[in-house]
């Protein structure tokens, strides 16, 4: 998760990922934001993001991101 955080924080500093729930409806995360996060996501943990899993509910919170990692990791 430490990892995760460091990449979120060099897409978007100024937000506090540790407790924010609403990256996504809280506009802090951007389409293009997404994108470069999900291609650092699946470059770091070597995975792969179904484009089907790109919704707002995985990406609203640094937890969800993670539990999707996490839920991919063991496929």
């Amino acid at each position: 998760m430490e990892k995760l955080i460091e990449i979120l924080e060099e897409l978007q500093p100024e937000v506090d990922y540790e407790t924010c729930e609403n990256l996504v409806d809280g506009r802090y995360l951007d389409s293009l934001t997404i994108l470069s996060l999900v291609s650092e996501i699946e470059d770091e943990f070597d995975v792969e993001i179904p484009t089907v899993e790109i919704i707002p509910a995985n990406f609203n919170s640094a937890k969800k991101i993670w539990e999707l990692i996490e839920k991919l990791q063991e496929d």
